[in-house]
């Protein structure tokens, strides 16, 4: 079980997942940083990963859209990660990023944000 304390703070509260949430941000954290993990099995520092970066902020768009059209936060949160799983990468995306086709969007661009900043780590 993922307990608040185990959640890595972001890293990026300026923009990335944190910043587009604006108000919400503190309570969205915890609840996107848990739904991606269980979603796509990765590590929470994968998540932090992604969700700082700006694929995190085009998922907080898409958690955003969920707010607007009524959906209480959580909802809104699995909503967006219920889509972002549904998704598959396609043929440019493949080769732009490098992440195979056909896997689901949200694990490709959380696996694809970890072995970017792992790649920056000199």
């Amino acid at each position: 079980m993922t307990t608040a304390s185990q959640i890595p703070a972001t890293q990026n509260d300026a923009w990335g997942f944190w910043g587009t949430m604006n108000e919400h941000a503190s309570a969205a954290w915890p609840l996107a940083m848990t739904a991606v993990s269980n979603a796509t099995h990765q590590p929470l520092e994968s998540v932090r990963t992604f969700l700082d970066s700006r694929h995190g902020r085009h998922f907080a768009d898409d958690v955003q859209n969920g707010l607007y059209q009524g959906q209480v936060l959580q909802d809104a949160i699995n909503a967006a990660t219920q889509r972002w799983m549904g998704w598959t990468i396609g043929r440019q995306t493949s080769k732009d990023y490098g992440i195979p086709r056909g896997m689901p969007y949200l694990t490709g661009f959380v696996i694809h944000c970890e072995i970017v900043e792992e790649s920056l780590v000199v």
